[in-house]
């Protein structure tokens, strides 16, 4: 992919930090600095359709304690008689 060139203002202290760590890493400042606009980006996107679009059937209510140490139960039960004879 092609890159486009821009300029924009740091601070001091951060460029030092993106410095030293270019150093450690044995990268390129421009390559630490394409990595943090790529977090910005992708921290500010919006997307256009929502991250679940499935809906799922339940009550529509939190279970509770007692709901969910049955519905464990009776999967490990399940899952136990389907397994071969011990």
């Amino acid at each position: 992919m092609p890159m486009k060139r821009i300029n924009v203002y740091a601070d001091p202290e951060d460029l030092s930090i993106i410095k030293e760590a270019a150093k450690r890493r044995g990268i390129s400042e421009a390559e630490i600095i394409r990595q943090g606009i790529h977090l910005a980006a992708m921290a500010n996107r919006v997307w256009d359709e929502p991250l679940f679009s499935r809906t799922f059937e339940g009550p529509g209510r939190t279970p509770s304690r007692a709901e969910v140490r049955d519905t464990v139960a009776e999967a490990v039960r399940g899952e136990a008689g389907s397994g071969p004879a011990a």
